[in-house]
């Protein structure tokens, strides 16, 4: 299919529009559905790759490290993401494990990754092999991503948890709090912008976003 650079279509109605400049926080909506047509925003390409990188540094802290440590009478036990992940496929709340790993581990290193993929390519200007499907798998993603209700239960545990052992935030929780907001942050980004950045493959094409 041939791409026009500088339109924009409607993914409801499919009426085209020639995309124009927004000013800070302006939406361009559909005129005949009033469907979101795209956002303004203060993120370019550079801050959006350098953002994706702490990202995943960030999460593999978040996996890695210890997301509490709980005490009860000198002894001591670690959990991290997995291991709870784990701990949920076991008794009755294991229907609820999987799509707790989907939503707190699995979706978002995909869309780090994917992302990381796209615009590393996209900083070179060159488009990614694999671009229009990697494309299509990061806006099916983006509901999908559910940090900030992972962090929610992990803090409803550990305050129930307190009145009866001792609980200490890990390096994980720390890093799981610092992953959302940058998850929230490079997912949020609309990423159609891209399809012109390394169509074009010229730098002002990059620099002007």
């Amino acid at each position: 299919m041939q791409r026009l650079p500088g339109l924009i279509a409607c993914e409801h109605c499919d009426s085209v529009y020639r995309r124009r400049p927004l000013g800070r926080h302006e939406v361009a909506h559909c005129e005949r559905c009033a469907a979101v047509l795209y956002r303004s925003t203060w993120l370019a390409l550079d801050p959006w790759l350098a953002l994706t990188i702490a990202a995943a540094v960030t999460f593999v802290i978040a996996n890695v490290c210890p997301v509490i440590r709980i005490s009860l009478d000198g002894r001591h036990n670690d959990t991290t993401l997995w291991r709870s992940a784990l701990a949920l496929s076991h008794g009755a709340a294991a229907p609820i494990a999987l799509p707790a790993a989907l939503a707190i581990i699995i979706v978002p290193s995909l869309q780090i990754m994917l992302l990381g993929w796209v615009l590393a390519f996209a900083r070179a200007r060159r488009r990614a092999p694999a671009f229009a499907p990697v494309m299509r798998v990061l806006a099916l993603l983006r509901p999908w991503s559910m940090i900030e209700v992972g962090m929610l239960g992990i803090l409803v545990a550990s305050i129930k948890l307190s009145d009866l052992v001792q609980v200490v935030a890990g390096a994980g929780l720390w890093a799981n709090a610092a992953l959302m907001v940058l998850v929230t942050l490079i997912a949020s980004r609309d990423t159609r912008p891209l399809w012109d950045w390394t169509e074009s493959g010229g730098p002002a094409a990059v620099d002007s976003a």
